[in-house]
Order: structure tokens, then C-alpha cells, then sequence
């Protein structure tokens, strides 16, 4: 019998089901007290690194590793690899730009490893997704108020950039790659032509995932779309999924996430923060309450995957597979698009 391709699992189970994504990797790495000597390992590296997660993917693997086995434990049939700012400019914020190529591929191997485990000792099938964080860097806005025009970087810049982290998680072995929290729609795009190039440059197919965050009560991303916006913007690229992800929690998440479930053609993937975070910034929702929150979506019909982002822990994860276990998985639309005819011609709606 031939083995469905992750892509064909993922479509086909969503069908019948709705699926669960992980938590948050940085709330659940909090939870070990790591300090900087922690952090750095064996590594001879100038500045501090107490903060840098991706780092311990090489200097602590077990926790890394069991980060994973948690959220797998909890019901999780998709994770991601702790690889969410493990790119050249997120790295120089630790100086630790010569590891990006090892940082990717160890995580990618970690994640793909707990996965396999996790499968050989059930039989249900895991799948690992590459975590491509958004970088802090924009190609839509000028980080000068005085300077409209300005760019720190450039299109083909970001996009070398995205195209290393994209080629290491690959040759890791994931089965996709996650393009999330994205603020900058521009980037996006950017990130998304890396992968389609790195996954063309492996031979492999791997599909493409995006998560857009919004930034204000507007339903808007930091570039100035809104949902409905970033869809028509990235919708060419043919994500398997879309969706998004932190920005809040799941009940201020739902009209935003109602809209996008309404436009697009793909399945949806919606994993919110556990609340708003308290004057600490630490969150304070509690795994029942958050799962509350997102069986309301699936009430609604507006998702097939579900996760948790920042706040979120394993107990959240398991909490929320418990609350949509029976659930009904939302129906992919068939949403008219539009369409030239010709150079020439006015646009065409079509099915």
C-alpha cells in the first residue's frame, strides 16, 4: 500500500477530523529556568545568549527534544521545529550568524525524530513542520520617520536569507515549512519564493504554510492588510494551509479568523495566544478556558487545524485536542476568483 504524502495525510485527515498543532516553544523552554551558561553550551561565543531558544536545538537537544515529546504526548499531530528566528538577521542579535545552516538542521532533526518516535509507538501518523519566523526587519516600511524611501535590506537580501534557513530545515527533513507570524506581507512573499525555490532545489515537495498575526483591533498586519488583503496578496502561492496565529487570544482572534475562513480556498490553521498577556507579560489563561474559546471556532466551522502560540503550554495542547476531538472540521469553500482574460480585457469573476 502506498504511503499518502504528507500533504495528502493532511487534506485527506482534515476531512474527517479536526487536527492539532503544538504550543509555544518559548513558554515551555521558560519553564526550565535556563541560564546564560545553559544556554551557551560548549560554545566559545562573544556576546550573552541567555534568550536565544534556537540555540539550544545544538547546546541542549534533550530539552529541545523533550519540548516536543510533550506536546506529541498531548495530542499534538503536528509540531514545529525550534527554528523560529534561526536566520542570518535574527542571529546577529547573538552573533551567531556561522550557526544558521546547524541550528536548522538540528532542529529540523529533533522535531522529525520526536515525531517518528512518537509514531512508531502508536501508529498515528506525526508530521513536522519547518518554523520560519518573520525576522525584524521590513521590505514595506521605513524604520526611518524621516526617510519614507529607505529599506535596511532588500528584496533579494531577505530572500538569500530565507532561502539558507529554508535549505537546512529541508535537508533536516520536514515534511513542510511554516512561513508565521508574519507582519510584513511583502515578506511573506519573499519567504514564500525561498521555500518554493529551496523545496524545487531538493527534489521533494514541500508544501507551503502561512500564518499571518494582525497587530491592532483593526484586523490589519504591520504593513497595513487585512485578512481578506493577505489572502488575495499570497493566495498564488497555494499554501496547504492558512491562517493566523498570536496577535491575541481566541475570542478577540474570531472575527478575523471568521473573515479569512469565508475568502480562502485552503485549509485553515489557527493557533492563538493564551490571552493577553498580564503588566508582567506573563498569561494568564487557563488550558480549560482557552480550549473553551476554540471549540467555539469549530462550532462555527472555521477551522481544520488548531494549536496554541505564546502562553500556551502542553497542557493547553491537550486541553484543546480534548475540546475538539468530536469536532466538526470546517469545509473548504469553492471561492470565485478573479480573473484577466487577456492584457486587454476587464476582469472576470469565475468559479
Amino acid at each position: 500500500m502506498s504511503i499518502l504524502s504528507p500533504a495528502d495525510y493532511i487534506r485527506q485527515t482534515a476531512k474527517r477530523r479536526i487536527m492539532v498543532f503544538d504550543g509555544g516553544y518559548g513558554t515551555a523552554i521558560q519553564s526550565y529556568k535556563l541560564e546564560e551558561a545553559d544556554y551557551r553550551g560548549n560554545l566559545d561565543l562573544a556576546m550573552d545568549q541567555k534568550g536565544n531558544n534556537d540555540l539550544l536545538s545544538i547546546t541542549q537537544p534533550d530539552i529541545v527534544k523533550d519540548v516536543h515529546r510533550a506536546y506529541l504526548d498531548a495530542g499534538a499531530d503536528i509540531i514545529e521545529t525550534n527554528s523560529f528566528s534561526a536566520t542570518k538577521i535574527s542571529m546577529a542579535d547573538y552573533g551567531c550568524e556561522h550557526l544558521v545552516r546547524e541550528l536548522n538542521i538540528s532542529s529540523a532533526k529533533l522535531a522529525r525524530e520526536a515525531a517518528d518516535d512518537a509514531q512508531a509507538a502508536d501508529g498515528i501518523r506525526r508530521l513536522v513542520a519547518g518554523a520560519i519566523g518573520p525576522t525584524n526587519k521590513t521590505l514595506s516600511l521605513s524604520p526611518d520617520v524621516n526617510d519614507p524611501g529607505y529599506r535596511e535590506i532588500d528584496f533579494d537580501y531577505l530572500k538569500n536569507v530565507y532561502r539558507e534557513q529554508c535549505d537546512a530545515l529541508i535537508e533536516g527533513g520536514v515534511d513542510f515549512l511554516l512561513i508565521e507570524t508574519i507582519f510584513d506581507t511583502l515578506n511573506a512573499k519573499c519567504a514564500a519564493m525561498a521555500a518554493k525555490e529551496a523545496a524545487d532545489a531538493s527534489g521533494r515537495d514541500v508544501p507551503i504554510m502561512i500564518s499571518m498575526t494582525i497587530t491592532d483591533m483593526a484586523g490589519r498586519n504591520l504593513s497595513g492588510h487585512t485578512v481578506e488583503g493577505f489572502w488575495n496578496a499570497i493566495r498564488h502561492v497555494k499554501p496547504l494551509t492558512i491562517g493566523l496565529n498570536c496577535s491575541f487570544g481566541a475570542d478577540l482572534l474570531r472575527p478575523f479568523l471568521t473573515e479569512l475562513s469565508k475568502n480562502a480556498d485552503a485549509l485553515i490553521m489557527a493557533y492563538p495566544n493564551a490571552g493577553l498577556p498580564n503588566d508582567l507579560g506573563e498569561y494568564d489563561e487557563l488550558p480549560e478556558q482557552t480550549a473553551d474559546l476554540i471549540k467555539h471556532w469549530t462550532e462555527e466551522g472555521l477551522v481544520n487545524i488548531v494549536g496554541g502560540c505564546c502562553g500556551t503550554t502542553p497542557a493547553h495542547i491537550a486541553a484543546i485536542a480534548k475540546a475538539v476531538k468530536d469536532a466538526v472540521p470546517r469545509d473548504i469553500p469553492t471561492v470565485p476568483v478573479l480573473t484577466r482574460l487577456s492584457g486587454l480585457e476587464p476582469f472576470v469573476m469565475s468559479a
